[in-house]
């Protein structure tokens, strides 16, 4: 089961993505492109050109996992523009995103609080 917590580390892939692609043509774009290692356990989010759909892959230990969602109505409302290859983002952020919300206008907490010694 693939779940989206804070320990996770969650990459997009800013510039689309052809969706005919399926897990190792995306391994491939994650080491070759952006130089990230596709086996380390972080989560790829990809668009693609229309952005009318997304697809997450992730590797758990024992394989890969590649989920897509397609929206029923509408696109994204937000990606991030394509002056880097990868922008980083937090669990509530991506949630907040397959909503086709704005994650960077949503009022979010911050996902650790310190530990305050007494």
């Amino acid at each position: 089961m693939l779940q989206l917590t804070p320990h996770h580390r969650l990459l997009l892939a800013v510039n689309p993505v052809d969706f005919r692609k399926g897990i190792d043509s995306l391994i491939a774009l994650c080491q070759q492109h952006l130089n990230e290692d596709a086996y380390s356990g972080t989560i790829f989010v990809f668009t693609n050109k229309r952005r009318i759909a997304v697809k997450l892959l992730v590797y758990d230990g024992q394989g890969f996992w590649l989920c897509m969602k397609r929206f029923s109505q509408g696109q994204l409302k937000w990606w991030p523009k394509a002056d880097t290859y990868t922008y980083t983002l937090n669990a509530q952020a991506l949630q907040v995103l397959l909503y086709q919300g704005h994650p960077q206008r949503a009022a979010m907490s911050d996902d650790w609080k310190p530990v305050v010694a007494q």
